[in-house]
């Protein structure tokens, strides 16, 4: 584990901040330099609404500690995720926060080494790569061949790209917030 359980609250209420000092336009109170300052890794701060997903955005990698990357993917998610629209004022008190918390990735060399359920993928073929987060497979109810097939599909390639040369990443997450599934 890498974020400590006592943590991983102030991490949700520094998102929290972040994302409603991006929306009302005003200052993002000073980070608590004693949250997790060790932690330098990527992560994924996803955003929900009435159960359903409002936003999502990440970083693979990072070399800031990682409530100041929270704090900066929160305030990003706020406006700049492109499948939807700027998070409003008036929607900022139902929004609720997930946060995934990314080991490195690691490329493997069969498709039977990917564990549904524990694992993120990556699938890269060319200048396209598509990432999918671990929980996204279980949301949706996915094997591992459909697991892969979305991987692709979000990267622009055809769904079977994975049987035809593309490269297959996997990585894990530690997963905590306030998500309400509405």
């Amino acid at each position: 584990m890498v974020i400590s359980p006592e943590d991983q609250p102030r991490l949700i209420a520094l998102a929290r901040r972040a994302l409603e000092a991006r929306v009302r336009h005003i200052e993002l109170p000073d980070i608590d330099r004693t949250l997790a300052p060790e932690v330098h890794c990527g992560a994924f701060v996803s955003i929900y609404h009435d159960g359903e997903l409002r936003g999502c955005l990440g970083r693979l990698n990072s070399q800031l500690p990682i409530a100041r990357l929270v704090a900066q993917l929160a305030q990003a998610v706020a406006d700049s995720d492109p499948r939807f629209d700027r998070v409003t004022p008036q929607e900022v008190a139902g929004i609720t926060f997930e946060i995934s918390v990314l080991t490195r990735e690691r490329e493997i060399p069969s498709v039977d080494d990917i564990e549904v359920g524990t694992h993120g993928l990556i699938v890269e073929q060319g200048t396209s790569r598509g990432l999918l987060l671990p929980q996204v497979a279980g949301e949706h109810g996915w094997d591992r061949d459909a697991f892969l097939d979305h991987t692709c599909l979000k990267a622009g390639l055809a769904a079977d790209a994975w049987r035809w040369g593309a490269r297959i990443f996997v990585f894990e997450a530690q997963i905590f917030g306030e998500r309400s599934r509405g």
